[in-house]
């Protein structure tokens, strides 16, 4: 009896010296993809853009021809439909942080992860990755939308249009970082939601509307702004389209951080 007790102990000994000792970040991405689809939230959000994109896109396309506005890059419709469908991957990326903090499940997730950074850059990674394929989505099928009502006030060159959807790809899926970061930092959907929308809308409509040199400055570093510089790709952008870029990283990398000093410091 005791040799077979020996012989299993050490195959059990065995397996935990030779099995994985977990899933690593692989494993905690995994994790946040299985657990954002189980909701409902994610699917709402999509439907909402697409929508919103199409009735958008259409109507700027119209909008051009009857008022008889110069020519100008088919993608230009899509570019500005995003000044309303980023908050549909704006709700989506907050809701993978603040409904496990409302429901406190994400006290089960920092037991299945216990590296809080590795949660917190699954959820950003994967907040990113479908907010760049949904706005790259968007962006083809406002360009077909509007191009039928634009009716020759519209342009179309492929590598304009390619760069243009790419651009929306890479805005949103920094706007979804920047998302989770705050939503780390607030914890709440209600005070990640009013801080999002007070720094990329309200903030910007403000500066201005107030107007003069100075704020009109600064608000060229705000993150829609430079976003808006950086989908147009039009050479009007006070600095050239890679500094654009850079702001906007700058903006979601500070969120990250402080989103992590939070997740570190307090208990969930």
């Amino acid at each position: 009896m005791s040799a077979v007790t020996a012989d299993v102990s050490d195959d059990r000994g065995g397996r935990a010296a030779s099995g994985p000792a977990g899933g690593g970040f692989a494993g905690a991405f995994a994790s946040e993809w299985t657990k954002l689809w189980t909701l409902r939230t994610p699917y709402v959000c999509l439907l909402v853009g697409l929508v919103v994109t199409s009735v958008f896109t259409f109507y700027y396309g119209s909008i051009a021809r009857i008022n008889d506005k110069p020519v100008q890059p088919v993608g230009n419709a899509s570019v500005s439909s995003v000044v309303l469908t980023q908050f549909a991957l704006v709700i989506l990326a907050m809701t993978t942080v603040t409904s496990e903090y409302a429901t406190s499940s994400v006290r089960t997730s920092l037991l299945w992860v216990p590296v809080r950074a590795r949660v917190q850059l699954a959820k950003a990674l994967l907040s990113a990755l479908v907010g760049f394929v949904t706005a790259m989505v968007w962006a083809v099928l406002g360009i077909a939308l509007a191009w039928v009502p634009f009716r020759g006030h519209a342009e179309f060159e492929l590598p304009k249009v390619a760069y243009q959807a790419v651009a929306m790809g890479v805005y949103a899926a920094l706007i979804c970082v920047l998302t989770v970061g705050v939503s780390f930092a607030l914890r709440t959907a209600a005070g990640a939601m009013a801080m999002v929308f007070f720094l990329v809308t309200a903030l910007p409509g403000m500066l201005v509307g107030l107007g003069g040199p100075v704020l009109l400055a600064v608000n060229d570093y705000l993150p829609q702004t430079a976003g808006g510089y950086f989908m147009l790709g039009d050479g009007k952008a006070p600095f050239p389209d890679a500094v654009s870029l850079l702001i906007l990283l700058v903006w979601a990398v500070a969120a990250q951080v402080a989103g992590l000093l939070v997740l570190r410091r307090r208990d969930a």
